[in-house]
């Protein structure tokens, strides 16, 4: 990935925060959302940062030698997670902005522009922002963000598997995989699954 987006912008703007969001699809755990500031005009060569991508892109190995160096280079980084019980509350679109926003607003800087993978957001924090279509295989702090959301979501689940182990959520991280139907058939929902999300295979319209 090169990092030729943000250079353009860097000419008129401080501080620009890359922000993506992981976890909207699962039938359960939360949604997580990561954002990132590089310094101004930062460039990753020479580092393993110019592998730096698409969360979704790389192996596991990859993101996980990724995380330290974004949060080594980066001006500031943060991460947020929405529960399942708000998720239920207030859908999952609303809960994928509330963590967009809580992220931006746990950064240690404050950013002059936000750049924001897809084509939705909303926001009282009073920065402009711009959304990106595949912003995560365009714009490099929106990759970095992807994989900080990415590597933090999927800790999260595998955490929980410990707790409730029958479900295999270090597996799937939540997917509805046939693995994971078949477990919820049997088992019932635990406390972290999203009672909002329905499942086909259960009948549920």
């Amino acid at each position: 990935m090169t990092t030729d987006y943000e250079f353009p912008l860097w000419e008129t703007i401080k501080i620009i925060s890359g922000i993506d969001e992981v976890g909207r699809g699962p039938l359960a755990g939360p949604v997580v959302a990561g954002a990132v500031v590089f310094p101004r005009r930062f460039r990753p060569e020479g580092s393993v940062l110019e592998k730096l991508n698409d969360s979704k892109k790389l192996s596991a190995k990859m993101r996980a030698e990724l995380v330290p160096e974004i949060k080594r280079n980066a001006l500031g980084w943060a991460v947020a997670a929405v529960e399942p019980e708000t998720i239920d509350r207030i859908n999952i679109l609303q809960a994928t902005m509330l963590a967009m926003n809580n992220a931006v607003e746990s950064l240690s800087v404050r950013p002059d522009l936000l750049l924001v993978d897809g084509n939705r957001f909303k926001t009282g924090l009073g920065i402009p922002y711009t959304t990106i279509v595949k912003g995560d295989s365009m714009v490099f702090s929106i990759a970095a963000a992807s994989v900080l959301a990415k590597t933090h979501r999927d800790e999260l689940m595998t955490a929980y598997s410990r707790i409730w182990p029958a479900y295999g959520f270090d597996r799937h991280v939540g997917y509805g995989t046939g693995e994971h139907v078949r477990a919820i058939m049997q088992y019932g929902r635990c406390p972290i699954h999203r009672i909002s999300f329905r499942i086909r295979q259960l009948g549920e319209k």
